[in-house]
């Protein structure tokens, strides 16, 4: 398909219903830096999907753009059929959560979230309504006459989530709201935010740099890299079938090996891996296999897909069992559900072994993808 061909084709897709969103060619820059690079997407209606990755990948900038806090320096936005660029966000049919909620902390709860609501002047029958719909939403109605200070974080997240949507947008988005709160808290608000979307079928459009909560809530998720997108899809094709080394790094966790391929094997620096790919002999590539697709036996066993280490770690991680194993060059992590982990310890000398099919193997360029890493 041709690039005219690709933005008519995304034009058409933005006629739908209300609360699509399409970008076509945004592109937004600051100086000499390019935040967002020709960034083509469409939202569906009712979708959750999250923009996904690190610090200075565009994903915020993308947001404010469709919030319309920043406007694009080319290329065209769309929401619900119609174009946005130069409307401003007041009159643009989205709300925005923050990381930092801002109620305002002289009003009450209930005054919080009729906020916009008197702004706009809606009648006040009407406002009492739309607040107690709003508060019964977000389970908060018996906190109405409460001001922000008595409330903890979870609470006042609950809180700027109905203060958005009692105004009825087609399209919230959110930037980064969890990220305030404490683990245990963050994952209940992760599960309540996912029942919440479906419940009301709003586009929900989230960002984040955490990939267990994009991971958890988004019907699909655009990992992005350097103002554009490496991958989009459903999380278990983007965790399952990573399109690159880049994602295949930053979802999940991977133990990456650099080398040169011959086929299905790669010769990394004295491991021979077997995988499933069909490369040109001589080609540069990592590859990368799960923590937990890697299986650990005591004792000395070596063979195809199979070497031999000595156990230098282990962590306990609640459900599971984390090993630290050294082998030759490569430290190698790998991860064991707890009923199944092998009776073995710091010094011991164990067995790795993988499936073919566990190996991905991806070409080389020049990209750094983030290395597995040894939970605390």
């Amino acid at each position: 398909m041709t690039d005219t061909a690709a933005q008519a084709a995304l034009h058409a897709a933005s006629e739908a219903r209300a609360g699509d969103v399409t970008l076509t060619g945004v592109t937004k820059r600051y100086g000499d830096q390019t935040a967002v690079d020709g960034l083509d997407l469409h939202i569906a209606q009712g979708e959750f999907l999250s923009l996904l990755g690190p610090s200075g990948c565009g994903k915020t900038t993308t947001l404010r753009m469709i919030a319309g806090f920043e406007e694009p320096d080319a290329g065209d936005i769309r929401i619900s059929g119609s174009s946005v660029v130069g409307v401003p966000p007041h009159r643009r049919n989205v709300n925005t959560v923050f990381q930092q909620y801002a109620l305002f902390p002289h009003l009450t709860v209930a005054e919080n979230v009729a906020f916009g609501l008197r702004r706009t002047r809606v009648p006040r029958s009407e406002i009492r309504d739309r607040v107690v719909e709003a508060l019964d939403m977000v389970r908060m109605r018996s906190f109405a006459d409460r001001r922000p200070a008595a409330l903890s974080g979870g609470q006042q997240q609950r809180i700027a989530l109905a203060r958005a949507l009692v105004n009825r947008p087609s399209v919230l988005l959110l930037d980064e709201p969890l990220s305030a709160l404490d683990r245990q808290l963050r994952e209940e608000m992760q599960v309540e935010l996912k029942l919440l979307q479906a419940r009301l079928g709003t586009t929900f459009v989230f960002v984040t740099h955490d990939q267990g909560e994009a991971l958890s809530m988004s019907d699909r998720i655009a990992v992005m890299r350097a103002g554009r997108i490496e991958q989009l899809a459903d999380a278990d094709t983007v965790y399952g079938s990573p399109s690159s080394a880049y994602v295949a790094g930053f979802i999940g966790r991977q133990n990456f090996f650099s080398g040169t391929a011959a086929g299905a094997t790669v010769e990394a620096d004295g491991l021979t891996l077997r995988g499933t790919a069909d490369l040109v002999a001589g080609t540069a590539v990592r590859a990368a296999i799960r923590p937990e697709a890697v299986r650990l036996a005591p004792g000395e066993d070596a063979g195809e897909n199979r070497i031999v280490g000595r156990l230098v770690g282990i962590s306990h991680l609640g459900e599971s069992m984390q090993y630290i194993v050294e082998s030759g060059r490569h430290s190698i992590i790998v991860l064991t559900p707890r009923p199944s982990a092998p009776s073995v310890r710091p010094g011991d000398a164990v067995t790795l072994s993988w499936a073919a099919s566990d190996v991905a193997i991806f070409p080389d360029d020049g990209a750094t993808p983030a290395p597995a890493t040894a939970a605390a």
